[in-house]
């Protein structure tokens, strides 16, 4: 088995004294391979983290999508923890101003789809680091779903948000570091990324010999991991995306489906994955506590697999099978970066050839 030293790792092994007071941006998934999380980690290698900020779902990643956990203390090394989950712009400059940090250090596993919230935040502090005059440094992690590929359209600069700040394809193949590199042609931050060592960009995270540690609460497995960047696009119709369920976004489905959902995706013969006829009841999330018929998606070949078509093959599916059933909602269009998607769908098109073929990932790459 390989093993991939992170950022933090590499890091925290050549210990020194540190002069500027620094903020930390974290949550669970800042861990050395022993789990040590970061904040202490980074104490004990003698680097003055004076406060802590967390991204959405809190430092401790209780929050469900949508929430933080607020301003609190962290119990382990004492240090005040700042919220910055819907804070932006000059609001967000006075929350890393009152701190009093000098500058800011980011921390945090991304799963390697446009609309995972964790490196908009980067990208926020980013601008907060720029217009204050503040070093931010990137302790780079591997794509957990690999780096070779990129899938789907790029963001449309018109559609941007907290689910997809710059103009990068649903599936970007990207680190956080690469990320930040690409973002900060347009943000000038004083920028460092400690890059991963060892890593090799058609690795999954399986093979770098890391822990896995869930970057959010419903990203518990790789598996999740490896096909939320097709039906995360679930969450802006109105069909359950898995969430309430041990199988978050493996599972989705409708109240409105029957068993011919599962029949006509398999007849579309898509690469690397059948789909398994189900029923789920979600505890909590859309149709919490409604018994709903769908699939599960059992990728057989992740290297073959393509999520992004995947993701938009359920949605046309749906719409086909029950268009009087099916509706997409707004928020579709921040998911995808544009309002092709949804008004293919709501026209009755099939939507498919939105997808641009599968490609390596385009920007300023740390890694071979």
């Amino acid at each position: 088995m390989n093993r991939v030293r992170t950022g933090l790792e590499r890091l925290t092994s050549t210990p020194g004294t540190g002069r500027v007071r620094v903020g930390l941006i974290t949550n669970p998934t800042g861990v050395l391979p022993d789990l040590t999380h970061a904040a202490p980690a980074l104490l004990a290698a003698g680097v003055p983290v004076t406060t802590l900020f967390s991204p959405e779902h809190g430092l401790r990643g209780t929050a469900q999508a949508g929430g933080g956990e607020g301003d609190t203390a962290d119990p382990v090394t004492g240090l005040p923890v700042l919220d910055t989950y819907r804070r932006t712009g000059g609001d967000l400059d006075a929350l890393v101003a009152s701190s009093g940090v000098e500058a800011l250090v980011f921390d945090v596993c991304d799963v390697g789809a446009r609309f995972y919230t964790y490196v908009w935040t980067m990208y926020d502090l980013m601008g907060s680091a720029a217009r204050l005059g503040l070093r931010f440094t990137v302790l780079d992690r591997p794509n957990p779903i690999g780096g070779a590929v990129a899938e789907g359209p790029v963001l449309d600069p018109a559609y941007a948000s907290f689910v997809g700040r710059a103009a990068l394809p649903v599936r970007h193949g990207l680190t956080p570091g690469e990320i930040a590199v690409f973002a900060n042609r347009a943000i000038g931050a004083e920028l460092d990324v400690v890059c991963v060592e060892g890593w090799r960009r058609q690795w999954h995270f399986d093979r770098t010999g890391l822990p896995w540690v869930l970057p959010s609460a419903n990203m518990p497995t790789l598996d999740t991991a490896l096909v939320y960047p097709g039906t995360g696009l679930l969450e802006g119709v109105n069909a359950a995306e898995g969430r309430g369920t041990t199988r978050p976004f493996e599972l989705v489905g409708a109240p409105y489906a029957d068993g011919r959902f599962a029949a006509a995706l398999n007849d579309l013969g898509l690469p690397g994955v059948r789909f398994r006829d189900t029923w789920f009841t979600p505890t909590f999330g859309r149709h919490a506590g409604v018994v709903v018929r769908g699939v599960q998606l059992h990728v057989t070949d992740r290297e073959a697999f393509p999520p992004v078509l995947t993701g938009v093959s359920v949605l046309h599916v749906l719409r086909s099978l029950y268009p009087g059933d099916f509706a997409c909602e707004p928020f579709l269009d921040l998911l995808w970066g544009s309002a092709s998607l949804r008004e293919h769908l709501e026209a009755g098109r099939d939507p498919r050839g939105l997808c641009p073929p599968p490609g390596p990932p385009q920007g300023e790459l740390l890694y071979g």
